[in-house]
């Protein structure tokens, strides 16, 4: 019985109560279940955190800001940049190629497709949440919305395009000299205004509604027995929380899983690229779980095409990195995989539930 209320994550006050339910079957757990979920999210059982987790308490995504005016028509400019090959090298590929809305604003596979069909290294992030991002890329590079825009436009693995052959295209083009003569008041197009109207694009950018909004909004009624019981194990047993907390449900800090390949050849050395910093080997920013059922596949480099893979692979507890040497960089040392991951021994009913919550979100 301890180990069950301690698994609940409860306060004092609740302890006795709750196992004086649970000992009465299943059925009148799950009627507890929705009476401790009712209040608000302040309100609910604590989250079961790891020492030196940052939690946020969840909550719904700050309301919506209506666009008017020149808002509107600069975000209608970077929503035309973001679907136009023209800033393409071969004039055939589009910031949608790799952010497609109906693939979730990802692409579906595994790692993203580019000039001449390279393949990149990493998976395509989805942009659901990105106006209220600080730090952009799984590995933080960019550190603004329009540093971020602006990146893929010259990438040779990805649109392979010379500012100078863009801009060159754009003033070409009188409906294009028209936009930015009414956005920003003059007919001038910079390689900034490009990534600056983008940016405003994607910042109107935001989740589909879902049943995690109207269970934030109307209380656990809208979620099932084995949603809501999901909902507690992210919480508790299951250490979700520990790196997916907020809003956005993310930390937005780096972790590693032991998914760096490291020594061998598909390496990637994370974080550590930005910084240098030995600790950053093998750390990746944590993505944001809004929307997560569209956005598969998952991890850096989309090696988990399934939730159900994803929650296996933290009930086991992530993989420890046996390999020495770093294939790409000899300083980078070996990686240290994230102390808050540990085996978790979740039951397949219990990993079922977890992933029937996550496809609510």
């Amino acid at each position: 019985m301890v180990k069950v209320l301690r698994y609940l994550g409860l306060g004092a006050a609740s302890l006795l109560f709750v196992g004086a339910v649970l000992v009465r079957g299943q059925e009148t757990a799950a009627v507890d279940l929705r009476r401790l979920y009712a209040g608000k999210p302040s309100e609910w059982p604590r989250p079961a955190l790891g020492e030196g987790a940052v939690f946020e308490e969840l909550g719904p995504l700050p309301p919506r800001r209506k666009l008017e005016g020149k808002d509107a028509a600069l975000a209608a400019l970077g929503r035309k940049l973001f679907n136009d090959p023209v800033l393409s090298g071969s004039g055939q590929i589009t910031c949608a190629s790799c952010h497609n809305p109906e693939l979730g604003f990802g692409d579906g596979l595994r790692t993203a497709f580019g000039h001449d069909r390279q393949r990149g290294r990493r998976n395509a992030q989805s942009l659901y949440t990105v106006a209220w991002m600080h730090e952009f890329f799984w590995d933080g590079r960019a550190r603004s919305l329009e540093e971020q825009a602006a990146g893929p436009i010259g990438n040779p693995i990805e649109m392979a395009a010379k500012p100078v052959v863009v801009l060159r295209r754009l003033k070409r083009d009188s409906a294009y000299r028209q936009a930015f003569a009414e956005v920003f008041g003059s007919r001038r197009i910079s390689s900034e205004l490009i990534a600056t109207a983008i940016a405003a694009f994607e910042r109107s950018i935001r989740p589909p509604a879902s049943r995690w909004d109207r269970m934030l909004a109307e209380g656990p009624a809208v979620f099932t027995d084995q949603e809501l019981l999901g909902l507690h194990l992210f919480r508790t047993k299951a250490g979700c929380a520990n790196c997916h907390s907020g809003p956005l449900l993310s930390d937005g800090r780096y972790h590693n899983l032991g998914l760096t390949y490291y020594g061998r050849e598909l390496e990637d050395l994370g974080r550590y690229g930005v910084t240098h910093d030995p600790a950053d080997v093998g750390r990746f920013r944590t993505p944001s779980l809004r929307a997560v059922r569209r956005t598969g596949p998952y991890m850096h480099n989309g090696v988990f095409p399934t939730l159900a893979g994803i929650v296996n692979f933290y009930n086991a507890g992530g993989v420890e990195e046996r390999r020495t040497q770093s294939r790409t960089d000899p300083k980078a040392p070996p990686p240290r995989r994230d102390a808050l991951l540990k085996p978790l021994e979740l039951t397949p009913a219990e990993r079922a539930a977890l992933v029937a919550f996550l496809e609510t979100l």
